[in-house]
């Protein structure tokens, strides 16, 4: 299994909404990087785990485990945002189920 990709981990626990300002303040921190394994959850895995097959879905692989708080990642600091939808811990490495974020903050 080659772990060829980067997984990016942030949270926006600092970021805070202003009401005077109308928009969110503090900055976005990375938590940790990690090597990964990415692989896409294929049309019908889709329907059996969420229902449809519209969500764009990642099987992200990591040998250490990711941190514990974290908000979303990014695949090599590329966009889409991907949230966290389930993970496992089986005999080897970590595995997230991951999805497609539609947040704009």
């Amino acid at each position: 299994m080659l772990f060829d990709h980067y997984a990016y981990f942030y949270s926006k626990a600092e970021r805070k909404y202003n009401p005077h300002t109308h928009g969110y303040e503090g900055e976005i921190k990375l938590v940790d990087s990690l090597p990964a394994n990415v692989t896409d959850v294929g049309t019908n895995r889709s329907v059996q785990l969420f229902g449809n097959y519209n969500q764009n879905s990642k099987v992200v692989r990591t040998i250490k485990e990711p941190p514990a708080n974290w908000d979303y990642m990014t695949i090599d600091n590329h966009d889409p945002k991907f949230v966290l939808q389930t993970s496992r811990k089986p005999l080897k490495y970590f595995t997230l189920i991951v999805g497609e974020s539609n947040g704009k903050n």
